[in-house]
């Protein structure tokens, strides 16, 4: 790859058929629904909002946060701020294993989030 150049890959639940990918991309999605059921946004359980959104969250080798981006919005602020604030107090992340930091540098996560009747969260 050279200097200067950053070895990004892009990870999405469809694209994740070989066993490394998976086994991170599940550990993390875990982490995000177990940390998102524990931090439910409360004012979307009082006005009962529900809906889901598409967000990419971009993750440094070293399992820090380096950007989130809401790629198709749920049509209510609450929600769109909710997961961006559980990616965050979600973080850091695992390292990476190194079969998985020999090529890259930084994972980009692309997933649905659906905040849900029964006030739970769930991603796919």
């Amino acid at each position: 790859w050279g200097r200067g150049f950053t070895k990004k890959r892009v990870l999405t639940s469809a694209s994740t058929k070989e066993a490394r990918d998976a086994a991170y991309l599940d550990s993390w999605r875990l982490k995000i629904e177990r940390v998102g059921n524990l931090n439910y946004p409360a004012e979307a359980k009082r006005k009962g909002v529900y809906g889901q959104l598409r967000l990419m969250v971009a993750i440094n080798s070293d399992g820090s946060l380096r950007e989130m981006k809401i790629l198709k919005s749920s049509g209510h602020r609450i929600l769109d701020q909710a997961a961006m604030q559980i990616v965050k107090l979600s973080a850091p992340y695992s390292a990476f294993p190194p079969e998985i930091k020999q090529d890259t540098d930084i994972l980009e996560i692309i997933r649905t989030w659906r905040f849900e009747k029964g006030n739970y969260l769930s991603s796919f």
